[in-house]
């Protein structure tokens, strides 16, 4: 199978990294030329629990030179999501499949403008991985990869890739309805990031203290309260999950504290600003990540 990853940050470059060293033809497609130059002279550096590797990627900012395609894996920031649908189009043809395990919501409904739906595939995954520099990731955390067709019940094209990201380490499973698994996991990144983005904490520090924990608190339920009008199951305990897994990557900075550190532009409108959106069109007043949204807003237009 041929698989090109548009968007090598550090996750793209993560999987890039895992499928090749699975024997599978990969490309890494990215704009940041820095980082391209390095993979293709000395290779991709990948860290893990004080060992470093390095794998031999092939790696470009040309899609042209990657021709067309079996699997296309979108990483891409979402504000970003639109242009790599168009490359994605164009490197799919008119047989191969899209996957897209992008943070926030509406990613998926932006690629099925130019894709066919019944031609990709939706997923999240528990990976975690932080770009170091040009040519060096870092990879944080391993868990779980959760997939499923976006616009088709058989899932036998969801099967194939799972199979082959499980026979790369990537542990994964196929589910009927990705759409509640998408969900989950917006709201544990609507509990965690805008808030240790604004603060400067790290996700265990969510915990700490009482105000904070509220805050993170009215701020899933808003959310939980959206998707259950959108007919989304959602789990009872969703609260309590977001508290688990900010204590379970306590020591970690969110993705959204990181692009604010390093003064980059945010996902928030695909996350708080998701949920403020779908709130105002079913009438919910979602005023917590109204406030988030619009705190992160101010602060990325005054760096």
């Amino acid at each position: 199978m041929k698989i090109a990853v548009v968007g090598a940050g550090a996750m793209g470059s993560l999987f890039g990294a895992l499928l090749t060293e699975a024997g599978l033809d990969v490309w890494l497609l990215d704009i940041w030329e820095p980082h391209i130059s390095t993979m293709k002279q000395k290779g991709l550096s990948v860290q893990r629990e004080a060992q470093t590797r390095v794998v031999k990627v092939n790696a470009t900012t040309d899609p042209s030179q990657i021709g067309m395609v079996d699997l296309v894996i979108v990483f891409v920031k979402s504000y970003h999501t639109a242009s790599a649908a168009k490359t994605a189009r164009e490197l799919a043809g008119p047989r191969g499949v899209v996957l897209t395990l992008q943070n926030g919501m509406g990613n998926t409904d932006i690629i099925a403008q130019a894709i066919e739906p019944r031609r990709i595939i939706a997923g999240t995954t528990s990976h975690g991985a932080t770009l170091i520099g040009p040519g060096s990731i870092l990879h944080a955390g391993i868990g779980p990869t959760t997939i499923g067709m976006w616009a088709d019940s058989d899932q036998t094209q969801a099967n194939k890739i799972a199979a082959i990201f499980n026979k790369a380490g990537i542990k994964t499973e196929v589910v009927e309805d990705v759409r509640s698994v998408l969900w989950t996991k917006l709201l544990i990144n609507i509990g965690i990031n805008a808030i240790t983005a604004l603060t400067g904490i790290k996700n265990g520090q969510i915990l700490d203290l009482n105000v904070t924990k509220e805050l993170c608190r009215r701020a899933v339920e808003e959310g939980m309260a959206v998707a259950e009008a959108q007919g989304i199951k959602v789990r009872d305990d969703m609260v309590e999950q977001v508290f688990r897994v900010a204590g379970a990557t306590a020591s970690n900075r969110s993705s959204m504290g990181q692009d604010v550190d390093r003064k980059r532009q945010t996902e928030i409108q695909a996350i708080n600003g998701f949920v403020v959106r779908e709130g105002e069109k079913l009438g919910i007043n979602t005023p917590i990540n109204h406030t988030l949204t619009a705190l992160i807003e101010t602060l990325q237009a005054h760096y």
